[in-house]
Formats: C-alpha cells, sequence, structure tokens
C-alpha cells in the first residue's frame, strides 16, 4: 500500500482487472474520463499537418493521464468514444471504423503501464516506444492501407516510410515531455483526491538515455528491414 492506494507490480492479475473495472461505479473518475475525452476531442482541431493523413499532436499527453487515472477498462470506452466524437466533430477524411483499434490500443497501452502502479521514466519511454512503434507503426500501417484501398482508392506506400520516421524521431521527444507532464500534473491530482501513484522515480538517468537509444536503434532497424523487404 502506499498513500492508502492499492499497487500492482504488474496488470495480470484477476486483482488488477477487478479494481479497473471497479472505476465503471467510480463517479470521479468516470467525470475525469469525460474531461479527459472533451479534451483531446478539442486537441484533434489544433493538429499540426505535416502532410496528409500524417499529424503531429499532443493528444497523448492527455491520453495518458487519464488512462493513469482510471484505468485500461474505463480507458477502452473513452478511446471509442474520443475516435467517433473527434471523427464526427473534426473530420479528416471519411470515417473509417477500424481506426477505432488503434485509438483504444493506445489508451490500453498507457493504462497498462501507469495505473496503480510505481510509475518511473523507464515505464513511461518503454509506453511510448509501444504507442509509436506498435500502435502506430505495426498496427497502424495496415489499417491505413486498408484505408486508402477501401475508401480512397489509392496506394499507401507512399505516405507510410514518412509516418515511421515520424513516429521514430518523435519518440524521445515525446517521452521527454510525458515525464515533465507527469511530474507537473500528479502532484495536483492528489491534491484533488485522485489515487495515482507517486512521482519519486521520475528523474532521469544514464540507464534511461542508454534504454531510449537502444529502443532507438531496434525501432530504425525494424523499419530499415521492413524498407528492404518490400
Amino acid at each position: 500500500m502506499q498513500n492508502n492506494i492499492k499497487l500492482f507490480d504488474r496488470p495480470f492479475s484477476k486483482e488488477y482487472w477487478k479494481q479497473a473495472a471497479s472505476e465503471l461505479k467510480n463517479t470521479k473518475a468516470l467525470i475525469f474520463a469525460a474531461l479527459m475525452i472533451a479534451l483531446r476531442i478539442a486537441l484533434k482541431s489544433v493538429s499540426i499537418y505535416i502532410a496528409a493523413d500524417l499529424r503531429i499532436s499532443i493528444e497523448f499527453l492527455v491520453n495518458a493521464l487519464g488512462a493513469m487515472v482510471f484505468g485500461p477498462v474505463v480507458a477502452i470506452a473513452g478511446a471509442a468514444v474520443s475516435d467517433t466524437l473527434g471523427a464526427l466533430l473534426f473530420p479528416s477524411g471519411p470515417y473509417f471504423f477500424p481506426f477505432i483499434f488503434t485509438e483504444i490500443a493506445g489508451s490500453m497501452v498507457f493504462a497498462l503501464f501507469f495505473y496503480r502502479t510505481r510509475i518511473s521514466v523507464t515505464k513511461v519511454i518503454l509506453s511510448r516506444f509501444c504507442t509509436n512503434f506498435f500502435v502506430n507503426i505495426v498496427l497502424q500501417t495496415p489499417i491505413m492501407a486498408l484505408y486508402y484501398q477501401m475508401m480512397l482508392g489509392k496506394t499507401y506506400k507512399i505516405l507510410n516510410l514518412p509516418r515511421m520516421i515520424k513516429n521514430l524521431v518523435l519518440f524521445p521527444i515525446e517521452s521527454l515531455l510525458l515525464v515533465l507532464f507527469l511530474r507537473a500534473l500528479i502532484p495536483s491530482l492528489k491534491s484533488l483526491g485522485y489515487k495515482v501513484s507517486d512521482i519519486s522515480n521520475l528523474h532521469f538517468t544514464k540507464k534511461n538515455i542508454i534504454t531510449l537509444v537502444i529502443l532507438m536503434i531496434i525501432g530504425v532497424a525494424a523499419v530499415v528491414a521492413y524498407v528492404l523487404t518490400k
């Protein structure tokens, strides 16, 4: 126990998921989820587009904060709602339902790394790598290819590599921003009575820098291998 909060070493226990499911009955958590959904939708309208279907956004900061507070179960519902409403209110093209899976996957990653656990810089880095690489590249690529083929009648190969490069380049920057963001917001959330972990481990070390570099190398190597096999 820490600050009267039940913490879990890993999200692979029945008790963890029971706790996460109980957030559906927590009025305070649901109100916070509604606020995070509204912020995520609003941030979709201020994204910086650098190419068609390729944008830079700070929406991930709000996504991570929300997932940390209300956990993976509420995060799934919140991601589905924010993706649907965001597409309707700020459309950037034809609505394509499969995009909802990347939105859900991104929220789930943050929830599994941050909800009711001891948050560290290493976990922040790993969460960002999993999102940028496995969600935004591995999962998003076939969905984007399907979208271009079914909805636009075009090929996605031209934009595929720029999307990969963007996610790899932004990975260390977004990791740093997320660490700073959580360090700034967690004390405020605690003062408001939200059950979140402490920030004693949110300080960069040489080990964290090495982790960033290794993950960057792995990501670049995977992208190069992908390009060479095409």
